[in-house]
């Protein structure tokens, strides 16, 4: 029999730990943010995103730290929020989506930075985009147990959207599309940049190639003020008196569901075609283009370097070379490092291990998919990451068809990384190495000695796996292609094989007419 003592010491840690479970709940439960919006600010009810950012980072506005990664990146927390006016209070507690800690509970006792903001811009997806909402900075003392409400005013709004002043050299622009609006039912603009070449103003008979640029991931038109820095390596290369004369058109790395990617989707729309028949068309009578197929290439790094190799591949007869720098995935056999046809799951491998997302150069990991899509469900509409508008949700709305309600169709579960095998057939068409080996007969004489495509042997996200695939099919393709793949051996996702210098160099090689013909039209 167990002693009377016994029994009432084991009764009494059952109490303890009983009140203990019942004060830890308490304090999952208590902490809420009670966000309202400024009188005038709505003035009809409207659907979006609300954000609640925490930052310990000093003066710096919570805001602009979202979508970052890492373990230690400054908490996130949001819901959606359906018919948003003046005078409601939206509550963000234990049950918002949340990176990157698992649940309120979690978060460390101390003094944040806080802001909330509310996104409804529909035609960009950006926390930043005009018209979005966000409160003052707030610096206080945050605990979980806190019972009191934080309570938080949208009082600020992003501007409406102004285009960059013109300079010697830039020209900025925002065309309207009848292609993406009749898309979307509402008036949709494409933006860009031109970077127009040297002596362009004194020689006003002079036509010239085009060169189309696309950027990094996300990257805007307004980049083009970076590359044109009194003291930057490109505009040196691009003003130097024996470089060859062309117009850099820059496209634009933001859209309804983040970077568009620049090709015709179920999702984004016709962005490929608003591109090849909108946007270039314009650009060449505006600042006199030559116009013609064989006067332009194509060029990008990264996501650039997908975008600009995909538009040679999908408009063979309309562009005359690319030059494409550490891609992203060519062959969807190696989706960073997801078989999109045979792997089960995207966020653990064929060996039960967390699959990375990102390494260093020297192989170690930075973070995991799981733990970049998890940041994306917070940022994503519907607590899902294929809404995010960042990376693997604006690849899933490029390639994915559409789904329920009118959102991209997820590849993946956004909790459980399960891949829908069904969904990964639907993206075959942006398969490169696929589509070029399925239609080699026909691309091969329009695609002779056009394609160009360099990359490191360790690069960051493993893109240098699928252009591996992609050069296994190249390299055996009969008729030959007659371009050139490029390793940087031990060279991480920043290498460039060639400088700016050499890139105009092979452009201008390859460009008829001659980039220095005057008066040509």
């Amino acid at each position: 029999m167990t002693p009377p003592k016994v029994i009432l010491l084991v009764l009494l840690v059952s109490a303890a730990l009983a009140r203990a479970a019942a004060g830890a709940a308490t304090r999952r439960a208590a902490l809420r943010f009670e966000v309202m919006v400024s009188r005038g600010l709505l003035p009809a009810p409207q659907d979006g995103r609300l954000f609640v950012m925490l930052n310990r980072r000093g003066s710096y506005e919570p805001r602009f730290s979202a979508g970052e990664t890492g373990l230690h990146s400054p908490p996130v927390l949001a819901r959606d929020v359906a018919g948003f006016r003046t005078g409601d209070v939206a509550v963000l507690d234990q049950q918002a989506a949340i990176f990157p800690l698992t649940e309120l509970s979690q978060l460390a006792p101390g003094e944040y930075s806080v802001q909330a903001l509310f996104a409804d811009n529909p035609d960009l997806r950006l926390l930043d985009a005009p018209g979005n909402l966000y409160s003052i900075p707030q610096r206080l003392a945050i605990d979980p147990a806190r019972v009191e409400p934080v309570r938080l005013e949208l009082t600020q709004q992003v501007p409406p959207e102004q285009l960059p002043e013109d300079s010697e050299y830039l020209r900025f622009l925002k065309v309207p599309s009848p292609l993406l609006s009749r898309f979307f039912g509402r008036p949709i603009f494409l933006r860009a940049a031109v970077i127009l070449p040297r002596d362009f103003a004194r020689e006003p008979k002079r036509r010239y190639p085009l060169r189309v640029h696309i950027g990094g991931f996300g990257q805007r038109y307004t980049a083009v003020r970076g590359m044109m820095e009194e003291d930057s390596d490109f505009r040196a290369a691009w003003l130097a008196a024996k470089a060859p004369r062309m117009i850099l058109l820059h496209t634009d790395g933001a859209g309804p569901l983040g970077d568009p990617y620049q090709v015709n989707s179920a999702n984004n729309g016709p962005y490929g075609d608003a591109l090849t028949r909108e946007l270039i068309p314009y650009v060449e009578r505006t600042f006199r283009g030559i116009g013609k197929p064989a006067a332009r290439v194509l060029d990008g790094h990264s996501t650039g370097g997908w975008v600009s190799l995909a538009l040679q591949i999908f408009y063979p007869d309309f562009f005359n070379g690319v030059w494409s720098s550490s891609p992203d995935p060519v062959d969807f056999r190696a989706f960073q490092l997801i078989d999109i046809y045979n792997s089960q799951n995207a966020y653990v491998n064929r060996h039960g291990f967390e699959s990375p997302s990102a390494r260093d150069r020297d192989g170690d990991v930075r973070f995991t998919i799981r733990h970049e899509c998890q940041m994306e469900n917070v940022l994503g509409t519907g607590d899902s990451w294929t809404m995010s508008g960042k990376q693997w949700g604006s690849w899933n709305a490029a390639y994915a068809p559409r789904g329920a309600g009118g959102r991209p169709a997820p590849l993946w579960d956004p909790v459980t990384g399960a891949i829908d095998h069904a969904i990964a057939l639907k993206w075959e068409p942006y398969d490169l190495r696929l589509v070029l080996e399925r239609n080699w007969p026909a691309l091969a004489p329009k695609l002779h000695g056009k394609i160009h495509i360099s990359v490191g042997d360790a690069d960051n996200y493993f893109l240098n796996n699928a252009v591996h695939l992609l050069d296994n099919f190249l390299a055996r393709a009969d008729p030959p292609y007659g371009g050139s793949i490029v390793y940087g051996a031990g060279k991480d996702h920043s290498w460039m094989a060639l400088t700016e210098g050499q890139i105009m160099a092979q452009m201008a090689a390859r460009l008829r007419p001659p980039a220095h013909t005057p008066g040509r039209r």
